[in-house]
């Protein structure tokens, strides 16, 4: 069963559902139609009864006369010793006689009597002697013969001929009806999962490396086209994922091929005879060392990056941010003392990790510096709001665009286009914001400071003071 494809196992469920509902139907009106026309067949008894019981137990009877049996009926009187007095058959007018009835040799009775007139009477069917031929039976103990059983057996002809003819019509009915409900189920089934064919071709061409292929058209009001909608956002966000890693590799490779030109650029320098002139080793050496820790710090922030995007858990200990934003605060007026600083902190504890959480406002520190002329001031406010401390870093500079603000945090991404290195680094810097602050269960944002400038704003969830 699992080999066998949806499509087949559907249809073969409700094939089977159904033959199982038409057989039930079939039996049960077979069974109906069975006991009405045996129960017929029993009052047609019952009404024979009395004058087959006169003729054998009358003041009147020839026990050798074969006119003791009705047109059309079987009788037979039979001792408890199982010898038989008289056994007639008296075929109907105009039909041929039929085999006698094959008489059971004995017939458990009722103990009491259960008709009116006082005897003891059970109905069965029997077969024929001879043929396929079938009687219904009235057997009875007189209330005034104790000692004799009486045989009434009409033929079932007409009824054996009904029900064959009934069988054979339900068996035609329900073949047609069973071909008819896997030809329309089969339509169905097909139409139904049309769009799961359409999500294997999708899928197929993604397979193949075409990541632009997209489900059409899926119905949201079904749970295929619901699996179809979700595979088409889960495209979106794969294409767009590809999209920010194959940017985030060439600007990696840009980033890194700048210093290590320079590495190459001072060790040929050095390897042309710098060695015999100490002036040009000094140069070198201090150039490759500069390169190098340049270098260094961006592979560092790479692979803080690809930490957090991995999930890896940070440390999780009580921070005291007030001190985290005094440290910093105090680090950014010792680089650049011609800038003022404004600073207002309210005490905030917040669960995390004190030394990520020192690069997030050192970051922002630096983004203002690289991003605002000399002695533009900046303004450092932390306070607590509805159960998170909130910090912002606002700076009176010329501002983001909406685009601009739009990508702050984005990787590589810098105000200007340009690759020159005097207004920033490799653009990494609000990215590592916002990815610290987001495994912290925090926020990150940027809007426009009144009067000009920008403001970012980090909230983070408080802890346990």
């Amino acid at each position: 069963m699992r080999r066998l494809s949806l499509r087949a196992r559907l249809l073969l469920g409700v094939v089977l559902l159904a033959a199982l509902g038409l057989a039930a139907a079939d039996v049960a009106t077979y069974k109906s139609l069975s006991d009405y026309l045996f129960s017929r067949v029993d009052s047609t008894l019952n009404a024979v009864h009395p004058g087959v019981e006169q003729t054998f137990f009358g003041d009147e009877h020839d026990h050798h006369a074969d006119e003791l049996a009705p047109p059309g009926y079987c009788v037979e009187l039979r001792t408890l010793a199982g010898r038989a007095l008289q056994s007639p058959c008296q075929g109907a007018p105009g039909e041929t006689h039929e085999s006698q009835p094959r008489y059971p040799r004995s017939v458990s009775l009722p103990a009491q009597p259960n008709t009116g007139e006082g005897d003891r009477v059970r109905f069965l069917t029997v077969d024929a002697m001879e043929g396929d031929g079938r009687y219904r039976v009235r057997a009875s103990m007189e209330r005034d013969h104790p000692n004799e059983l009486l045989f009434i057996a009409a033929p079932l002809r007409s009824e054996d001929n009904t029900l064959h003819r009934l069988f054979l019509v339900e068996l035609l009915v329900t073949a047609v009806v069973l071909a008819a409900l896997a030809a329309v189920g089969l339509w169905i089934v097909r139409l139904g999962l049309s769009p799961l064919r359409r999500i294997e071709q999708t899928a197929t061409a993604i397979t193949a490396g075409d990541l632009s292929h997209r489900v059409e058209h899926p119905d949201p009001q079904t749970e295929v086209g619901r699996v179809g909608s979700a595979l088409n956002e889960m495209l979106d966000r794969i294409e767009a994922s590809d999209r920010r890693l194959r940017r985030f590799v060439a600007d990696a490779s840009h980033e890194l091929r700048t210093p290590l030109a320079a590495v190459r650029a001072y060790a040929e320098l050095f390897g042309r005879g710098s060695a015999a002139h100490p002036d040009d080793l000094e140069r070198s050496m201090s150039g490759i060392v500069r390169e190098a820790e340049r270098m260094s710090l961006l592979v560092d922030d790479l692979l803080l990056l690809a930490r957090l995007d991995e999930g890896r858990p940070l440390e999780r200990e009580p921070v005291d941010l007030a001190a985290v934003v005094l440290e910093a605060v105090d680090a950014a007026r010792v680089v650049e003392p011609e800038r003022p600083i404004e600073l207002s902190v309210e005490p905030a504890t917040v669960t995390g990790d004190a030394v990520r959480l020192r690069q997030v406002v050192d970051n922002l520190l630096a983004n203002a510096r690289a991003h605002t002329p000399a002695g533009t001031p900046v303004s450092v406010e932390l306070g607590q709001v509805d159960g998170r401390a909130t910090l912002t870093v606002a700076d009176h500079g010329p501002g983001l665009t909406e685009e601009q603000a739009t990508r702050a945090f984005e990787r590589f991404y810098r105000a200007d286009s340009s690759r020159a290195r005097t207004s920033g680094g490799a653009g990494l810097g609000l990215s590592i914001v916002a990815a610290v602050v987001e495994a912290h269960g925090g926020t990150a944002e940027v809007r426009p400071t009144p009067g000009g400038g920008a403001t970012f704003t980090i909230t983070l969830p408080l802890g346990a003071g």
